[in-house]
Formats: C-alpha cells, sequence, structure tokens
C-alpha cells in the first residue's frame, strides 16, 4: 500500500502540535471524573440556588413524586463537578442518555440537554449517528448525508444484523469503494452547537476519510487508539467553529492497522461526536427504536460504549419490556443487573441513574373491534426499576409516579401529548418529560448546595 505524502508548513505543524495538546488535555479532564476526586475543584465561593424550570403550559406533574431517588448520594461526584463548572473552572462533564425509541428522535434528551448547558456551559452536541442513512428516524438537530445510496444498516435490536454495531447502538456500511459522509448542523433545531473538533468512529478497515474543505485537513488526526479491535476513532481538530464537515475517502487508502490488501474492506461507519472546546456539559444521546436492556447487554456493545467515557450514563429503559407477552418482573430484574453488573465492570467509575417509563397504551380488540386500554404493565415494570434502584444504591428517577402514575395516560391523551399510537409521545409531549426530568435534577443538585454549605 502506497503512503500518502503530507506537506505542511510550519503554522500548519503547530496548529496540529496545539490541537494535539488540546486533546489531550480535554480528554484529561472529560474522562477523569469520579474516581479519586480532587478537592480542589470544589468551588471557593458561595454558589446560589438555581432557579427550577417550570413545566409546560400543559402538565401532570405530581410535584411531591417528581424527585430523584437517591438514599446513597450517589450523584455528589456529579454534582461537585457541576459546581466546579460553575465556579470556573475549565472542564467537561461527560453524560450519555441510553434508551428507546423515546431517545432516539431526540426530543425528550434535546430538552434535557439544552437546560443543563444553560446552567452548566455547552460543550457541544455530542454524539450524532446515521440514523437517517440506515433507514429511520433521526433528531432534528443535525443531518448525516452521503452521495452513496447502497448502505446497509445494523442495529442492536437485531439479532443477525447485517453489519457491526457502535456505540451508537447502529452501524452503517457500503460496499463501494469511494464513500463520503456530509455532517452539518441543522440552521434553526441545531442553532449553537458549531463545533471545531469531531471525532469519527468506524472499523479498522473502512475507509480514511479526510476533509474536503483545504482549511480542514491540516489537523486530521487518524486512528486513536481504542482499544477495540472493530472500531477507531478519527479525530479532526477544526481550525475555528463551523456548521458542516464534508469527510471522503477512498477504500484504497485503509487504516495502516489493516494488514490486509487494498481489496480487503469493510466500509463500515458508527457515528460522530461533536464537541467545541469549551467547558461544560456534554450531552451524549443514545436511543434505538425497540430497545430492551437485553439488547444492550453484550459485551461487545458495552466497551465500545464505554468508549465515551461517561461520568454519568442515564439508562430509560422498559416500555418495550412491558408489550411482552410473558412479562415477569422477577426475570425483567435479572435482566436490569445483567445490564449493570456489566456497565461497572466496563465502567467502574461511570455513576449510573436508571428511570421508568410513563404510562401508556396497549392496542387490543374487543368484540372484533380494535381499540386502547391502558398498559397496566408499565407499573409492573416501573415499581421493578425503583425498588431495583433501591436495593443497589442507584440513583433513580420515577417518570411513571411524577406524571400521575395508575391513569395518568388518560390526561396526557386528552391534552393532545400523545402520538397516534398512544405508545410514543407528541414533540410537546416529550419536551413535557425533559423538563420534568431536569426540574427533578435541579432540586436534587440545589438539596446538594444546602446540604454542603455552599450558600
Amino acid at each position: 500500500m502506497m503512503k500518502q505524502k503530507k506537506h505542511f508548513d510550519k503554522e500548519t505543524l503547530m496548529g496540529c502540535l496545539i490541537a494535539s495538546l488540546v486533546l489531550v488535555s480535554s480528554i484529561h479532564f472529560a474522562f477523569g471524573v469520579t474516581k479519586g476526586f480532587d478537592k480542589n475543584l470544589l468551588p471557593s465561593a458561595s454558589l446560589e440556588l438555581l432557579p427550577v424550570p417550570s413545566a409546560g403550559s400543559v402538565s401532570f406533574e405530581v410535584d411531591s413524586l417528581n424527585v430523584i431517588q437517591d438514599n446513597q448520594h450517589a450523584l455528589d461526584p456529579i454534582f461537585r463537578l457541576l459546581d466546579s463548572l460553575r465556579s470556573g473552572k475549565d472542564t467537561v462533564v461527560t453524560i450519555v442518555h441510553l434508551g428507546d425509541s423515546h431517545l432516539q428522535a431526540g426530543y425528550n434528551t434535546g430538552k434535557i440537554m439544552r437546560l443543563m448547558q444553560h446552567d452548566f456551559g455547552n460543550a457541544g452536541r455530542g454524539w450524532i449517528s446515521p440514523l437517517k442513512l440506515s433507514k429511520t428516524n433521526e433528531p432534528d438537530d443535525y443531518f448525516i448525508r452521503s452521495e452513496n445510496n447502497s448502505w446497509v444498516s445494523g442495529r442492536i435490536t437485531q439479532s443477525a444484523p447485517k453489519c457491526l454495531i457502535g456505540p451508537g447502538g447502529i452501524g452503517i456500511q457500503t460496499n463501494l469503494h469511494n464513500v463520503n459522509l456530509d455532517v452539518s448542523i441543522a440552521p434553526n433545531n441545531g442553532m449553537g452547537y458549531s463545533f471545531n473538533k469531531a471525532i469519527l468512529y468506524r472499523h479498522p478497515q473502512a475507509a480514511f476519510l479526510q476533509p474536503s474543505d483545504p482549511d480542514h485537513r491540516m489537523v486530521a488526526l487518524k486512528g486513536a487508539d481504542t482499544t477495540d479491535p472493530a472500531l477507531v476513532a478519527d479525530t479532526f481538530c477544526l481550525p475555528k467553529l463551523t456548521d458542516v464537515l464534508s469527510l471522503k475517502g477512498a477504500a484504497d487508502k485503509v487504516d495502516s492497522t489493516n494488514t490486509g490488501s487494498s481489496d480487503a474492506f469493510m466500509n463500515t461507519f458508527y457515528g460522530l461526536s461533536l464537541t467545541n472546546g469549551n467547558p461544560g456539559v456534554l450531552y451524549h444521546s443514545i436511543g434505538v427504536n425497540g430497545a430492551l436492556y437485553e439488547n444492550y447487554t453484550k459485551e461487545s456493545y458495552v466497551r465500545q460504549l464505554a468508549l465515551l467515557k461517561p461520568t454519568l450514563l442515564i439508562i430509560s429503559l422498559g416500555t418495550n419490556e412491558s408489550f411482552g407477552r410473558n412479562f415477569n418482573k422477577a426475570d425483567f430484574e435479572k435482566q436490569i443487573d445483567r445490564f449493570v453488573t456489566m456497565l461497572k465492570t466496563y465502567m467502574p467509575e461511570t455513576t449510573l441513574m436508571l428511570t421508568t417509563p410513563a404510562e401508556c397504551y396497549k392496542r387490543t380488540r374487543v368484540k372484533k373491534k380494535r381499540v386502547y386500554v391502558r398498559n397496566t404493565r408499565t407499573e409492573q415494570v416501573a415499581q421493578t426499576i425503583v425498588n431495583y434502584a433501591r436495593e443497589k444504591g442507584i440513583a433513580c428517577w420515577d417518570l411513571f409516579s411524577a406524571t400521575g402514575a395508575d391513569g395518568s395516560c388518560k390526561s396526557w391523551y386528552k391534552a393532545g401529548l400523545f402520538g397516534k399510537d398512544r405508545v410514543h409521545f407528541t414533540v410537546e409531549g416529550y419536551k413535557e418529560q425533559g423538563t420534568l426530568f431536569y426540574k427533578a435534577f435541579i432540586k436534587k443538585y440545589n438539596n446538594h448546595l444546602e446540604q454542603n454549605g455552599n450558600l
């Protein structure tokens, strides 16, 4: 394989060096999270309580139940890092929010992300998946496009996916030698998420894509070691903030880790992480339609998820389990425990939080007519999650109770916050849930300030 010649002037080389140092520095701050916490990061000055966000125009919140259960103070390390951000420390707090179709569309987590970054700083858009290229729905604040139309996809929910899966729970692959990916932030919905660093996650035998813009080419850092044989990460440190990044490559320019011939390629790509170099919260939202706890409970997947180095991992699953014909609370608890145990093995320094699903409807037939009735198993799912979290000392937010518990789905439906299937919610319904979560989060954070004498 012929090696590409690179021609850099002194200014360009200095830019690469600075970009590399910035990358190492940002990794240090973002990834050194909870273990051995440095007390010097605690704020020297007192911090005021943050305002608790108000609910939307239509709300069914039970305020006394909209709380985060955390009897063992599992969130304290997260709150101390957030204190540091408010005190002006140059650090990044990385949060990964993992779930199912309630997260894939991005309305729920998008609301949480913006509220959190408003209070603690915006470190970037975070993880984006090529969902539309995999022929499914995608959040509306970014686009990943390609001139190729021969992509096949794999999802974490499939028993025999057509291609390998990445940290975002999906993967896309093409058998074409020439490949391109065009990344852009949506002009309106993505406002505020310009980026100057992009990390592309791909298979080692995929084409090494390079920025087509001459201003972007000089600081491409290729093939960062990820300790995962099925994944490499290419970092592009850009000279200025941008809303677009066009990447192009060919299969005869595969990663140097590919020891086979130039014909041995696997053009598989998983997604990108977009950051802006600022201190604050980096909020990765990962959702896959139809996902269950057991879908994510795979060592190959958890190893890749660990590469995002989350300070806090929020897990929002359970809706799909509630529709299982043979649902059993004991079996469901075992599924949760298997996943949590695996997470603690590969991410021992990450703080975990579980959430419960909101009540929804299920479709059935009565006298040959299709009707919708309350999905009563949602309560069993919620109780199992809450009880497990309490037993294991894991933080938990009970959306099921916060929104009124039994019968609450009727109120949400009458208010027009449910979608047509009465399982998924409208855009406003999801944003309302995001606001409720953040309201509970800020109440817990303010309690932390009061209890630690920061006022």
